[in-house]
């Protein structure tokens, strides 16, 4: 590896220069190459170690800030290990090794996987080794390697032959608890270099303390851990020290919180899962996906409305047993699709279990509760907000106090849920970077109406002259329900 990033035939113009010292210092001391007296004091203020391990590490995890270069350097080697070691005695005639790319989306795996073949196209020497024109997705080089980008999927990465692996921005993947965890699809590659020996090279940004990122972290940065297993850790400028210190200097004053980890390089304290899946997954009745509407239940909804081209717009409906809140009915329209058809469609649902008020919250204002009222249904504010309805469901959920639906949609949005703390102390909950929670948010504000807020019980009375000219009063006392269900009741009544 010093050999090759010191030629300008092989990867010397892939991290040239001073500010990619500490780069090339780590990559030397990954492939179990020896380090000079001052490359080694770089290489304990950044792993915790005052040696480097003099062997090809199995596992590097490299925990920097953004900008810091990490994907380059990921690049830089993937193309050595792709290019320039010999990998013909680890495979069966006729078989391809695979070096995978991976990330949370295609799109993202596509930057560390054009970076390989920016170093590979840029030497003169390895250029020559890319057989064919790449696609968007492998890069085929004579030495019997494709580069490949692969989903960050435990499915996916299996039954290959792999010469090593990048997996790119570990923290923001699914973490443990999701139908896709971080640490399956680790545990799902590992065995693919086995036979080879390759490495494993995993770079992020920190985010919150959970996950495989953190993990590693905890046990295997500093002198105390296994030699081969290297964790480096460090602020985006002491990796990259061209970076301009007055932009980052910028992202404190906007966000400390933020910044500690995007530039920082240190994991954030005020983030931390709400929820987990076990409790979740304790609330549902399996393979009951709606109850239909019941004579004589009052039912009540929540509604999440968009407008049509980003977010779903959902809609929860459920009633309450006694002291537990039991859900009955979750729609969900994902975009695009047309508001007025959309809200059509839920007044149709609302209106077969008999509910002619609904909650919402304030998005859009008028445009939300008007098209509700043309149907004959009431559309009300939500007194609480968002974080509010989630804040409460974490107690209710704990004690067992909630029946969900069986949907994947629901369970998998509330286990993604997180919950931060601003410097004021005081509490808010979301979806984690790139998720959702439209579903999520339908589903606590109805048991949020069922158990934290149920309107007082108000006594509706409906009075009617049956056909032999006698008249009557029909009485109802109705948990929050419009005066439309005491009607029905009466009618029902004369019926009989």
């Amino acid at each position: 590896m010093r050999q090759a990033l010191t030629d300008p035939q092989l990867l010397g113009n892939a991290l040239p220069g001073e500010s990619w010292s500490i780069w090339r210092t780590l990559l030397i001391a990954a492939m179990g190459e020896a380090l000079t007296d001052d490359e080694r004091a770089t290489f304990a203020a950044i792993t915790g170690r005052e040696r480097e391990p003099l062997e090809r590490i199995d596992e590097l995890w490299c925990i920097v800030g953004r900008r810091g270069g990490k994907t380059r350097a990921a690049g830089t080697m993937g193309a050595y290990v792709a290019a320039l070691c010999d990998w013909t005695d680890k495979l069966a005639p006729g078989e391809r090794g695979v070096l995978p790319v991976l990330a949370a989306s295609t799109s993202q795996a596509d930057r560390a996987f054009s970076h390989v073949l920016g170093v590979l196209q840029h030497s003169p020497v390895l250029s020559s080794m890319i057989e064919g024109q790449p696609t968007a997705d492998t890069i085929r080089l004579s030495t019997r390697i494709d580069v490949q980008i692969r989903p960050a999927n435990f499915r996916t990465v299996r039954s290959i032959t792999a010469v090593a692996a990048i997996c790119d921005e570990i923290a923001f993947w699914a973490i443990e608890g999701s139908k896709n965890p971080d640490r399956e699809i680790l545990a799902a590659i590992r065995p693919a270099l086995i036979t080879t020996g390759g490495p494993l090279m995993v770079i992020s940004s920190p985010y919150a303390r959970r996950g495989e990122l953190y993990r590693a972290y905890r046990s295997d940065y500093g002198p105390e851990a296994d030699p081969l297993l290297l964790v480096a850790k460090g602020a985006s400028n002491t990796f990259n020290p061209s970076l301009p210190q007055a932009e980052i200097d910028k992202a404190y004053a906007r966000d400390a919180s933020s910044a500690v980890a995007e530039y920082g390089g240190e994991f954030r304290t005020d983030v931390e899962t709400l929820l987990v899946r076990e409790t979740v997954e304790a609330a549902v009745d399996l393979n009951t996906t709606v109850r239909e509407p019941v004579p004589g239940v009052a039912y009540f909804a929540f509604v999440d409305p968009s407008g049509g081209s980003a977010d779903s717009m959902t809609l929860a409906i459920g009633h309450k047993e006694g002291t537990k809140a039991v859900l009955d009915r979750t729609i969900e329209k994902r975009p695009p699709y047309s508001p007025e058809a959309v809200t059509e469609e839920f007044a149709k649902v609302l209106l077969s279990y008999g509910i002619r008020r609904i909650t919402g919250d304030r998005f859009g204002g008028e445009w939300c509760r008007e098209p509700f009222r043309r149907r004959g249904i009431e559309y009300l504010l939500s007194e609480a907000p968002k974080s509010e309805l989630y804040l409460a469901l974490v107690p209710a959920l704990n004690s067992g106090r909630i029946a969900l639906l069986d949907d994947d949609r629901v369970i998998d949005q509330l286990v993604g849920l997180e919950r931060r703390t601003s410097r004021s102390g005081r509490d808010s909950v979301d979806h984690a970077p790139g998720g959702h929670d439209d579903v999520a948010n339908a589903v606590a504000g109805v048991v949020y109406l069922l158990l934290q807020k149920e309107p007082a019980p108000t006594l509706y009375t409906t009075s009617y002259t049956t056909g032999g000219g006698k008249s009557s009063a029909y009485s109802v006392r109705m948990g929050g329900n419009s005066p439309y269900d005491a009607l029905d009741r009466a009618l029902a009544q004369i019926q009989r």
